[in-house]
Order: C-alpha cells, then sequence, then structure tokens
C-alpha cells in the first residue's frame, strides 16, 4: 500500500489567514492614490528613517540567530524520523532516543518594524481560485455529461454512509467521532472547507464531506479502490429495472472512465494532485456528492488507515483519535504515533511528526505539544461535537 500525504484540517484557518494578510495589506498600499503615497514619503522625516534602519537591523540579527538554532533543530528532527524508518525496516525497536525530545524554539526577539517609507508596489498578486461545490458539478456535466444522484435529505446520506461503512468493518464510534471531528459535529454531505457557517464565504480547500475529502482524495480513492466501487454498483444495478436501472448503467459508465483516467498517471499523490486541480479531476470530485459512490469514498478514506495499520501489524482496533491522528498526518507518520506507548506520548513533542512550515502554522500541534496531549484534545473536541445533532443522527443510522 502506497505512502499518503494528507492534508491537516487544524491548520486550514490559520493558513488561509497567513495567505490573505499580504494581499490585504498590499491592497491597502497599492490602491491608495498616488498623492497620498507622496504625503505619506514626505511625512517619514530622515530621523524616523534611521530609528526604522536601526530596528531593523536589530530584527535581522535576532532573526538571523533564530533562524539559525530552529534549522538545526529541524534538522535533527529529520534525522530521526530516517533513523526511525531504517529501524523499522530492520524490525528494530524504536525508543525515547529516536526521537527529539526537547520542544522547538520560539522566536522572542524583536518584531520586525514597519518601514515608515512606502514602497513601490504593482498590482496585488492575485490568489488561486478554490472551486466549490458548483463548480464540481458544472465540471461532471461538462466532462461526463453526468449529475450526481444527490439524497432528498440528509438523513439519507447518512444512512447509505452507515451501511457501507458498517460493512467495511468501521465501528460506530470511529465512523461518528471522525465525522465529529472533521465536520463540527453538524455537516452535511456537501460541507466544504471554510463554507461551513456561510456559503457566501471563501472555500479554504477543496475538502468536502463527512471525511473532507481533497480533489487528490477522490482521484487517489478512484485509482486505487475503483474496482471495487464498480462492483458495488454493479451488484446495486442487477437489483433494478426500468429508469433506476439506466440511470445506475450510465453512472457506472461514467465511473468507469473516470477510474481509467486516474489509474492513467503513476499511482503518486502528486500525479493525483495534478488531475484534481483540473475540471476533469473536478468532475471526479463530484462523485463524493452522489448517494451511492459518495459513501464509498468517504468510507475508504478512512479504511486504507485502518488497512495499512493491520499491514505493518498492528491488530488493535484503533480508537477514533487515532484513526484521525492518521488521517490527518498520513498513515505511515500517525501509525508511529499510534503504536507509541502511553509513557513515551507523554514525552515526545509532536514536533517529530511535522514539517517546520507545517507546525509553525499548527497553533494546535504546537500548543498541545506532546503526543499526549495532542491525542487528548482530539478526544475532547470529539466528545463536545458528537453530542451535536448531525453526529447523533449518524449515531441512530447505525
Amino acid at each position: 500500500m502506497r505512502l499518503r500525504l494528507i492534508r491537516d484540517p487544524l491548520t486550514v484557518l490559520a493558513l488561509g489567514m497567513v495567505l490573505t494578510m499580504p494581499q490585504t495589506l498590499a491592497r491597502d498600499v497599492s490602491g491608495m492614490p498616488s498623492t497620498v503615497t507622496e504625503a505619506m514619503a514626505q511625512a517619514a522625516s530622515p530621523q524616523a528613517i534611521a530609528e526604522y534602519r536601526r530596528k531593523l537591523a536589530e530584527y535581522q540579527e535576532a532573526r538571523a540567530g533564530f533562524d539559525a538554532e530552529a534549522s538545526a533543530y529541524w534538522s535533527q528532527i529529520a534525522e530521526k524520523r530516517r533513523g526511525r524508518n531504517a529501524k523499522r525496516r530492520d524490525h528494530q525497536a524504536i525508543t525515547l532516543d529516536d526521537y527529539v525530545l526537547t520542544q522547538p524554539p520560539v522566536y522572542t526577539g524583536p518584531k520586525r518594524p514597519v518601514n515608515p517609507e512606502p514602497q513601490p508596489g504593482g498590482e496585488p498578486r492575485e490568489r488561486k481560485y478554490i472551486p466549490v461545490v458548483a463548480d464540481f458539478l458544472k465540471a461532471a456535466a461538462d466532462q461526463f455529461q453526468w449529475t450526481p444522484q444527490r439524497p432528498a435529505n440528509e438523513i439519507e446520506f447518512k444512512r447509505a454512509y452507515a451501511r457501507v461503512a458498517a460493512a467495511a468493518g468501521l465501528t460506530r464510534d470511529q465512523a461518528v467521532r471522525v465525522y465529529a471531528f472533521e465536520t463540527g459535529g453538524n455537516g452535511d454531505h456537501d460541507m466544504q472547507s471554510g463554507l461551513e457557517y456561510s456559503r457566501r464565504a471563501r472555500a479554504i480547500s477543496t475538502a468536502v464531506g463527512y471525511n473532507q475529502l481533497l480533489t487528490t482524495n477522490s482521484v487517489d480513492l478512484l485509482a486505487e479502490q475503483g474496482h471495487q466501487f464498480l462492483r458495488a454498483l454493479s451488484e446495486k444495478a442487477a437489483g433494478l429495472s426500468g429508469v433506476a436501472r439506466q440511470a445506475m448503467e450510465h453512472k457506472i459508465a461514467v465511473l468507469k472512465r473516470m477510474v481509467a483516467l486516474a489509474k492513467s498517471v503513476p499511482d503518486e499523490w502528486s500525479e493525483h494532485e495534478k488531475i484534481g486541480d483540473t475540471p476533469q479531476g473536478w468532475a471526479m470530485h463530484a462523485m463524493v456528492l452522489d448517494i451511492d459512490v459518495g459513501p464509498l469514498l468517504q468510507t475508504h478514506k478512512l479504511l486504507t488507515s485502518v488497512m495499512f495499520a493491520r499491514l505493518k501489524g498492528y491488530t488493535r482496533p484503533l480508537t477514533a483519535a487515532e484513526l484521525e491522528m492518521m488521517n490527518l498526518t498520513g498513515d505511515s507518520t500517525g501509525l508511529d504515533m499510534v503504536t507509541m506507548p502511553q509513557a513515551m506520548r507523554e514525552q515526545v513533542p509532536t514536533s517529530n511528526f511535522f514539517q517546520r512550515s507545517g507546525y509553525e502554522r499548527n497553533p494546535v500541534a504546537s500548543r498541545n505539544n506532546t503526543v499526549a496531549k495532542l491525542l487528548a484534545v482530539t478526544d475532547a473536541r470529539m466528545d463536545a461535537n458528537s453530542a451535536l445533532p448531525g453526529a447523533r443522527d449518524l449515531a441512530a443510522a447505525f
């Protein structure tokens, strides 16, 4: 089974803020009339400019020292990770010595000063457009002449998902608690990240549904599990007749074309990501919304992690929080945390399981800075969100 790099929804809000702030500032400056910027330039006295340059030099010196310390730390993190991977290949035991046991350095120096001289700026860089559900539906119609079969109501989709998940071996506790964590406990089958509270907001990612699949997840699953999905639809078609049978046969034909496209490139996440960023990939992602295929995609998103753990010899049932760790960080990295004894979980920093950029954008991982704390806060969020109506409805569907 191929290792997959999975997106981390815990970082999405923070990342969205980081990405939008520079553009806002750029618009503030570049959108000003030239008379305003000229007045600002005249207002910057020689003393103010000299003070700015002094503070900038202090900041740059402090920041350079911090970056050197941080680079050394994260290099050690990478070196330890390589060592653990080598030991696992040789079936050797992993111990505390195989992890960095100190927390990452935190910058405490002066902030970067604000330049009193306005800088000449061009047009603000346009943000990459993130497609939404309406785009996925249009792409499905344009690219494959097909429209997903939507549920009559949300309970119908939850029941379909519960049937598929239970038949695949997922427990009610796993499915409901992961749903509660991923959607906030009240998400619909077409809920998209960033649009939970308002469809007029801006989508943060293409993550859709109960387990928040990205376009790349959909392409990935169709490539690897498409034959199973086709078999499941064919079995359904055998029990239908008339118009319903014709609609199912058309859906099967469309799914075959999608599976062929997903399999037309090497079975690698990066290759599936390229397809997912095209109208054809958007169309494939529309399968998440279909009452027959959507539950299969949502289920197998989690089931691949369960199967990976079993393949690696981990036979104890995964708790929902452990399954979510694999869902968030990728199967191999997540299993590293899952297989760790509780005593080690209390001591090992979460930084051992992140790249520097991801960790620094992830306030949840940095605040809950040991494996035990991260699992505990995940469980706590699952506890709270499982009491909400959507999670209760899903639980009742099992």
